[in-house]
Order: structure tokens, then C-alpha cells, then sequence
């Protein structure tokens, strides 16, 4: 039996990269800088010893092949070991390349906003269909409480991510997927940390359409025009549309996007009756249907299958109710997803008070590459609490000096739970927003609620 040592384990990513290499029947062992629950439980539960840094002593577990994050750079101790050693190491986009995905067919899911949700849902409509899929995610799908698995199918799952494979391969994660059915949701600037400009992440999202054959399936968001410039540069796919005037549009049959009709080229296939918000979650939901009747699935199962879909963790997550005051976690964290999610909820609320509470966290949110659109996106909450990491490039105070919405900054985490409590009151909402876990606010939160 092989043994693989994965270094940077305790990301999503590359601890499904484990789970799956120990379903495959691989010793797998693993090391991360900040090893905590509930991901160390969760592998340890999976037999996959972790150790706590990256200590080059881990040379002597002598695995067959090193798995190397993208967390992890040059200067590293154990990075310039293995190199100056010549030991055999690769990336894991590259690993689940060659063991798990080229006997696959693989269904990916790219774009700046969404990944998460539709591929859990995608996935989740091929288990509906008895297809049992294997899958990998960036967060953990509640039908399934994983967010990865082998299956049991030639079907694999992917979120396809943008982001960079590895210090030593700065080509994006999904190129070496080579997916049969590709979802492209949506197209922003974002990782401006490792993009220097929109043309760049096209250039990759390009790379992508060159690797789906000419038997596979395209699938793209109407009318998305940076979407429109990547097709432009080349497209040997058939490809099918979603969303407003596309092959695939929708009616909806209740004004929190609660319900609505799947119409596919102007006849009805179908009805979703589910518990997501937002028109941006229907349209999410028309990709799924039309990537899954590529592989068979019809128009009126996928809808039945959507009906029982359960949104995954931290997005739009109901964390509790206390005193009529419901608490949400979100992990939106660009202007648009930002502005999108407000939205979904004031729909669902009304009239209500909603309480935007927000932490910017992301590499992009931390260089300032959005904070002249960061007060605008929050302009439907009644009320802003902002959050200023130290050392952060740019002056939360400045971004939203010209808000018209009232808003107060904190540099202190207990401080601004206690803050929020004070401030509630029952039939409020607030929504926090943050692609981390935001000092554990909303436990603070929640604890000085029930006070």
C-alpha cells in the first residue's frame, strides 16, 4: 500500500484530497500549521494521522509522495528539504488528476460566486437520481455532512476552483480537472493577490474550455459579458445557456425565490418548492438542471431532487434564534455576493431590521481591491457593523464615510458582539458576513443574546 504525506491537510480541499486517497486504499499521514477541530477530528476519524507544523523530521516518515498545498512556499524548511533531496512530490490538483479523475466523467463547477452551492446541489441531484457520485467541495454540503467522497459511479463532483495549484504550478486549480460538463456561473475580478487584472483570470478560464471535449457540454450564464469575452477566444463544446432569455429561465412563483418554475427553451419542465433565497440561488439551480440532463437526468427529476435540497454550511446559515433575534452565517465576501445575499434576505424579511455585520477577510478584501464598492453593496441593511482587522491596507472608515446607512466600527471582536446584542431587538435579523471563522462572533453573539 502507498503512502502519501499531505502538507497544508487541514484546507477543505486538501483534506478531501486525503479522504479520497484514503478511500482508494492509500496510507495517508498529513501536517498542517494550525491543526484544530472540526477538520483534525474529522480526518483523524478517517484513520489519517496529522502532525502540527512542518517540521522536516516529517522527511522520516518517508512516504512514497509528498502532496504539497497552496499554502505552503519557498523557504519552508520541509519544502527546500524536498527539493534539495529530489524527492518525488506533486500538487493535489495534480494527485486527484492522475488517481481519481481521468476515469471519471467529470461535472466542474467554475465561476467567481456560487461554486459551493451548486455543486453541492449538483451533486446532490445525481445521489437523488441513484447515480452515487463522488464528489469534492469547498464546504460541507448538509445532504451529505462530507464534503468529499469516492463514490460509487463513474460521476465525480467538482468545485472548480480559480485559485492557483501550488507554488510550483501557478496555473489554475481546475485545469487539471478536464471535465466533461462544465458550469460556468458567474465572472468577477477576485484573488488579486495572484491575478494582476480580469484578462488574467480569463486567460485561465479559457485553459478550462480547451480541456472540455468536443462530446461534452458548456454551460454558461446569459448574458454575463466577461463570460461572453472567455467563450470568444474559443469554443469547441456545444453549449447551453441560464438564466433570463437563456435555453434555461425560470418563473417565479413566490417573491422570496422560494418557489418558482423551470422553463427550458420557453416549456415548463418543472417546479421547485425548497428553502434557499435569492433569484442568483434559482439561477444556480437552472446550471444543475441542465448539467444534470447531460449525463441523463431529466428536467422533472432534478426539479424533485431540488426540493429536498438543504443549503450548505455558512451560506445564509441560520446559527440560532434567541429572544426573536435570528442570527446567519454567510461567507459572502465580495461586493457582489455581498449585495446579493442582503437581498436574498430583505425579501424574505420584509420590513424587518437587518443588521449587516462584516469582516474583511479575504486576500483581496485586506489589499482594499473592493472597498470603494463595499458601502453601496450594504446599503439595503438598516444597520452596519464593520469589523477592522489590525494591520488591514486601507481605512474601513474612509470606505464607508459617504454611506447612507449608519454604521460603527470595532477593533475588537468581543466588543462588537456585545455591541450587536445591545443593539438587537426582537424580529431583527443579522446577518454576518465573513470567509472565516470571525474570532467566533456569532457564539459571542448568540451567549450575550441570551443573556
Amino acid at each position: 500500500m502507498k503512502h502519501i504525506h499531505v502538507l497544508g491537510i487541514c484546507g477543505t480541499f486538501m483534506g478531501g484530497v486525503a479522504v479520497i486517497a484514503r478511500e482508494l486504499g492509500f496510507k495517508v499521514t498529513g501536517s498542517d500549521q494550525n491543526v484544530y477541530p472540526p477538520m483534525s477530528t474529522y480526518l483523524e476519524s478517517q484513520g489519517i494521522e496529522i502532525i502540527q507544523g512542518f517540521g522536516v523530521d516529517q522527511l522520516d516518515l518517508k512516504p512514497d509522495l509528498f502532496v504539497i498545498g497552496n499554502t505552503m512556499k519557498r523557504g519552508e524548511p520541509i519544502v527546500e528539504a524536498i527539493l534539495n533531496q529530489q524527492l518525488l512530490f506533486m500538487s493535489g490538483p495534480q494527485f486527484l488528476e492522475e488517481v481519481v479523475l481521468r476515469q471519471k466523467w467529470v461535472l466542474a463547477v467554475a465561476g467567481t460566486h456560487g461554486k459551493t452551492t451548486t455543486t453541492s446541489m449538483l451533486a446532490w441531484v445525481l445521489e437523488y437520481a441513484g447515480y452515487q457520485p463522488g464528489f469534492l467541495i469547498g464546504g460541507i454540503p448538509q445532504n451529505f455532512g462530507v464534503s468529499s467522497r469516492l463514490g460509487k459511479s463513474d460521476f465525480f463532483v467538482i468545485e472548480a476552483d480559480e485559485y492557483d495549484t501550488a507554488f510550483f504550478d501557478k496555473r489554475s486549480k481546475f485545469v487539471h480537472y478536464w471535465p466533461r460538463t462544465v458550469i460556468l456561473n458567474n465572472l468577477e475580478l477576485d484573488h488579486v493577490d495572484i491575478f494582476e487584472n480580469l484578462a488574467a483570470i480569463q486567460k485561465q478560464f479559457h485553459h478550462l474550455i480547451r480541456s472540455v471535449p468536443g462530446e461534452g457540454l458548456v454551460i454558461t450564464h446569459q448574458g454575463d459579458q466577461n463570460l461572453e469575452e472567455v467563450l470568444a477566444k474559443g469554443l469547441w463544446t456545444p453549449k447551453v445557456s441560464f438564466g433570463h432569455q437563456g435555453d434555461y429561465d425560470y418563473e417565479l412563483l413566490a417573491p422570496d425565490s422560494s418557489a418558482f418554475k423551470v422553463l427550458h427553451q420557453g416549456r415548463e419542465m418543472g417546479e421547485v418548492y425548497w428553502k434557499m433565497l435569492g433569484e442568483f440561488n434559482i439561477e444556480n439551480a437552472l446550471a444543475v438542471i441542465a448539467a444534470a440532463k447531460h449525463i441523463g437526468i431529466t428536467e422533472t427529476l432534478a426539479c424533485e431532487a431540488l426540493c429536498q435540497f438543504l443549503s450548505p454550511k455558512r451560506r445564509m446559515e441560520l446559527r440560532g434564534s434567541v429572544n426573536g433575534i435570528s442570527v446567519y452565517d454567510d461567507f459572502a465576501h465580495h461586493p457582489t455576493a455581498i449585495a446579493k445575499t442582503i437581498a436574498a434576505l430583505r425579501k424574505k424579511v420584509g420590513s424587518a431590521r437587518i443588521l449587516a455585520v462584516f469582516e474583511p477577510r479575504s486576500n483581496s478584501m485586506k489589499l482594499g481591491q473592493f472597498q470603494q464598492n463595499l458601502a453601496e453593496a450594504m446599503q439595503i441593511a438598516d444597520q452596519i457593523f464593520l469589523y477592522e482587522p489590525p494591520h488591514l491596507a486601507w481605512s474601513v472608515e474612509t470606505a464607508f464615510e459617504q454611506s447612507q446607512r449608519p454604521y460603527c466600527i470595532y477593533h475588537d471582536v468581543d466588543a462588537l458582539a456585545k455591541e450587536i446584542a445591545a443593539f438587537s431587538r426582537d424580529g431583527d435579523h443579522v446577518l454576518i458576513m465573513s470567509n472565516g471563522g470571525f474570532g467566533g462572533v456569532h457564539e459571542k453573539l448568540l451567549k450575550a443574546l441570551a443573556k
